[in-house]
């Protein structure tokens, strides 16, 4: 099939299957290391991978959107709208003040998979933690990153993590 006879919508609903595709596979994965090797080590490797994947992607969305490292807020508020899974989950940025923006994701399809399996909600934040300082710093290096919350802590209903990036000059 040649992309260019795709309809807009066509392409709208292929984009969006991909990233659903692309989640599917990393959550397939991560069960099964979970099932071999138990959650810490499943942890351990997935943190591993994302440390690796979070830099490539920033990196590739830089470029995409021309945008140059040292971009400030302004770009990490682009960048965070073109992740692989913002298609897929339901997200916002908060502008807590003119340095520190708060990024939420409200609706995570990894816990709504889980939950659907019947099963714990993944801890995620260790890997939450080198993802999203990982972005940040590769977008721009002046970034801090803070958890605000994130499973296996408590969140509040209606959201479930919350990353504070600040800008530090």
């Amino acid at each position: 099939m040649d992309l260019k006879e795709l309809s807009r919508e066509q392409l709208e609903y292929l984009l969006t299957d991909f990233a659903k595709r692309w989640l599917a596979h990393d959550g397939l994965w991560f069960q099964q290391v979970e099932q071999a090797h138990g959650m810490d080590e499943a942890i351990k490797l997935d943190a591993g991978a994302w440390e690796n994947f979070t830099v490539m992607e920033a990196r590739r969305i830089m470029e995409f959107l021309g945008l140059e490292p040292g971009g400030g807020l302004d770009a990490l508020k682009k960048a965070l709208h073109y992740r692989m899974y913002s298609l897929i989950n339901r997200q916002e940025i908060i502008e807590q003040d003119p340095n520190t923006i708060i990024f939420k994701m409200n609706d995570c399809r990894v816990q709504s998979a889980r939950r659907r399996k019947q099963m714990p909600e993944f801890p995620c934040r260790p890997v939450g933690l080198v993802e999203y300082a990982g972005f940040a710093r590769t977008i721009d290096q002046r970034f801090e990153t803070r958890c605000l919350y994130c499973p296996p802590g408590e969140h509040p209903e209606g959201s479930y993590c919350a990353w504070e990036f600040t800008l530090k000059e």
